[in-house]
């Protein structure tokens, strides 16, 4: 079974991932943030938000951060055949042109693993805020992402509507952090 991607090996690197975009509204906010404290990420796109927003999508690139795809349309890989979901991949990476891939979820079978990880490199995570559950406060999103940092993690965001409250109060939050520690938020290496 192919390697999943779930952490990186660097001692002064953060890699903070944002999932779902791009978003208007949602994803300037995050690029100005992010600017501000002189930060790289990596934009884990939808396709489709990608076919729809062009221009703001070619904003993230031309700030200096890494894209990757997300499938077209969000899709689950659990219940889909091995080619409507690759179709669904491929497809999208025609906007995107990127050689990383998160499956929305983490709803990937061992089938559609080792079939994209000839042409992905299957970047995961080891934090995820959970800004997406609006149950949670901004607060506890933040403490889901700042009790678990350390060199190397990869930490989920959202660049979407539904986050946007909880991820506006700890996205500075968490760059102040990283700050603190020492570390240097970088965009995905490979």
């Amino acid at each position: 079974m192919p390697d999943l991607i779930w952490e990186i090996d660097d001692a002064e690197g953060v890699f903070l991932t944002f999932d779902d975009g791009p978003t208007p509204g949602v994803t300037e906010w995050i690029l100005a943030t992010l600017d501000k404290y002189d930060a790289k990420a990596t934009f884990f796109v939808l396709g489709k938000n990608v076919e729809m927003y062009p221009d703001l999508f070619r904003r993230i690139v031309d700030a200096g951060h890494r894209v990757g795809n997300h499938t077209y349309s969000h899709q689950k890989g659990w219940g889909m055949s091995l080619e409507r979901y690759t179709e669904d991949v491929d497809f999208a990476n025609d906007f995107i042109h990127s050689n990383l891939f998160r499956p929305p979820y983490a709803r990937i079978t061992p089938a559609q693993t080792r079939l994209l990880a000839q042409r992905y490199e299957l970047v995961m995570w080891d934090i995820l805020s959970r800004d997406y559950n609006r149950r949670l406060s901004p607060r506890t999103c933040l403490k889901n992402v700042t009790n678990y940092l350390e060199p190397g993690s990869i930490v989920v965001f959202h660049d979407s509507v539904k986050a946007f409250r909880n991820m506006r109060y700890a996205l500075p939050h968490t760059l102040e952090r990283i700050r603190q520690l020492g570390l240097k938020c970088k965009s995905i290496p490979f």
